[in-house]
């Protein structure tokens, strides 16, 4: 599966990072090969950006961590080329087209996200938008089947 996060997961995850999080679900699953995580530049300039500028968070997220943490995701994710030209206004906050955009561009399946304005449309094009407790039963759904098949696949004697 293929998938593009929004920003507010990753500050989330910077902000309380534990083992069950969405993010450390989603590092388990990209390290299983499960899932193939798009990483457009845009995506990581703007987890810097509000990492850095917004006072509450600057204060909470050390420089030290923020580095790293991108440094992971630079590992872990697939770049994205940069779309040229100008990205069509979809969302209600024009700030999110981005991420529709490069989530088409990318033939990322989902768009995972907490942004009201981005889940309530639902889809764009063949790219499903969903929540990340969403994203977590679809993960679990495939493990479930892939489980399933693995275990019709096995030999009795």
């Amino acid at each position: 599966m293929r998938v593009l996060v929004d920003t507010n997961l990753f500050i989330a995850y910077l902000l309380k990072p534990h083992g069950d999080s969405f993010i450390a679900v989603l590092f388990r699953a990209i390290s299983a090969g499960e899932v193939t995580l798009l990483l457009p530049e845009m995506l990581l300039e703007e987890i810097e950006r509000v990492a850095k500028r917004k006072p509450n968070l600057a204060s909470l997220i050390s420089g030290e961590r923020l580095a790293q943490f991108l440094g992971q995701l630079r590992l872990l994710g697939e770049d994205v080329p940069p779309i040229m030209g100008p990205i069509p206004h979809i969302v209600r906050d024009v700030k999110d087209d981005y991420l529709i955009a490069y989530a088409v561009v990318g033939r990322a399946d989902y768009l995972i996200s907490g942004d009201n304005d981005l889940l309530v449309l639902g889809a764009a094009g063949s790219v499903s938008i969903v929540s990340s407790g969403q994203f977590r039963q679809i993960l679990r759904e495939q493990r479930a089947r892939n489980g399933h098949a693995n275990q019709k696949g096995k030999r009795t004697g």
